[in-house]
C-alpha cells in the first residue's frame, strides 16, 4: 500500500480523508476525517521523531546518532513540534522571532538541498 498523502500536490494545503472502506465486507464510510498529527509529518520528520523517541529525548544521544549539532537537534525538534500543530515554546527567546527565522531558514535550506518540494516547504512555512 501507498502512504497516505497529507498535502495537496496543487496548492500544498492539508488533505482530509473523505472515505474509509473495509477490505473484508466492503462497507464504506464517507465524511470528513482528520489525518492526525503523526500523518502531517514528512518522512524526514518521522525519521527524526523515531530517533528522538528511541534515544528517550536525550539530545546528546540524538546528536551522536544523527551526527548533527545541538542547535540542529533543537531546530529539528521545534520544526517537528510546529508540524504537529503545537506551539513551539521553551527554547525560544523573547517572542520566538529568532527561532522562527531559524526554522524558516532550515526549510529553505531543505528546498535548496532537494530534501523538500516547493509545495511541502510552502505548507511548512505557513505553519511557522
Amino acid at each position: 500500500m501507498h502512504q497516505v498523502p497529507t498535502q495537496c500536490p496543487v496548492c500544498g494545503d492539508e488533505l482530509r480523508v473523505a472515505r474509509l472502506q473495509c477490505d473484508g465486507c466492503g462497507t464504506a464510510i464517507e465524511g470528513q476525517f482528520a489525518l492526525g498529527r503523526w500523518l502531517r509529518l514528512s518522512p524526514e520528520q518521522l525519521a527524526f521523531a523515531n530517533v528522538f523517541i528511541k534515544r528517550r529525548g536525550k539530545i546528546k544521544d540524538v546528536e551522536d546518532e544523527l551526527g548533527i549539532s545541538y542547535p540542529t537537534v533543537v531546530s529539528r525538534l521545534n520544526e517537528l513540534i510546529a508540524a504537529m500543530g503545537f506551539d513551539v515554546e521553551g527554547e525560544m527567546d523573547g517572542d520566538g522571532a529568532d527561532d522562527r527565522a531559524a526554522l524558516r531558514q532550515q526549510v529553505l535550506d531543505q528546498v535548496a538541498n532537494g530534501e523538500l518540494t516547493a509545495a511541502e516547504a510552502a505548507a511548512r512555512l505557513r505553519r511557522i
